[in-house]
């Protein structure tokens, strides 16, 4: 076992360790294809649960943004499922996940923040979670370049 001086790896160790997927761009990727497979779940969970049975809600009479819980299972329920594959393909490292991951967080956010009427504290998670997702998927390096 040889020591480097300065702790400094051989060129072919560094090479294999960035090439090994774990650079600091992979991390906040990572970090936001997690989220995103979070998210997603938790959308998920929302829409069916609004699907399952209408009762556990608050009824909100005079809301803005009137729709049916069945439609807002629904929106949840397809938006949550499409975050969670493009979550995986964040994670593969795709471009165009990043992209639509960003869209979707976006469009979830707004879906998010029209739920909390129905359930204040999942919402307020929810946004927590897409703002989160938008601002990993803005600040790992690499967008632009790539």
């Amino acid at each position: 076992m040889t020591s480097h001086a300065g702790g400094a790896r051989p060129n072919g160790a560094a090479s294999t360790a960035r090439k090994g997927g774990f650079s600091a761009r992979s991390g906040w990727l990572l970090f936001a294809g997690f989220l995103m497979i979070f998210g997603g779940l938790m959308m998920v969970f929302s829409g069916i649960s609004a699907l399952a049975r209408d009762d556990v809600f608050i009824p909100t009479p005079h809301y803005a943004y009137e729709l049916d819980l069945t439609g807002w299972g629904w929106i949840h329920l397809i938006l949550g499922v499409v975050i969670f594959f493009a979550g995986f393909a964040v994670i593969k490292g795709a471009l165009w996940a990043r992209v639509v991951g960003l869209a979707l967080a976006g469009l979830s956010m707004v879906a998010s923040f029209m739920w909390l009427p129905y359930t204040p504290f999942w919402a307020l998670v929810l946004l927590a979670v897409d703002g989160l997702i938008v601002w990993a998927l803005c600040t790992a390096p690499g967008l632009l370049e790539d």
